[in-house]
């Protein structure tokens, strides 16, 4: 590889995942969380691509694929379940959530 050092994506990559990891254990907003869990996946994309750069394979690539599936899955359950908290609470906090009423 000529190009970028590999070191750049791994830095690039913890960074990432260090600001969604953030983003979850600070934030109530449902909505964030959502956010925070696609920044981490993306974080986790990047260190896939660039391994699989590093070795010559489309291994990673084929993986990141399927990450990037699966968080478009994640976001579809997830909006539904933002929905219906909002219905059920009249906010997105999860917090409020948190207790259980009849």
């Amino acid at each position: 590889m000529t190009g970028i050092p590999i070191e750049y994506y791994v830095l690039l990559s913890a960074g990432v995942f260090c600001i969604g990891l953030f983003g979850i254990l600070t934030r109530e907003n449902a909505l964030m969380f959502l956010m925070s869990v696609e920044l981490m996946l993306n974080a986790a994309n990047i260190n896939l691509v660039a391994f699989a750069l590093l070795h010559g394979t489309l291994t990673g690539q084929v993986f990141a694929l399927f990450v990037m599936a699966l968080a478009a899955a994640e976001v579809a359950i997830g909006i539904g379940i933002i929905l219906v908290l909002n219905r059920n609470f009249g906010s997105v906090n999860v917090t409020d959530a948190a207790t259980m009423r009849w």
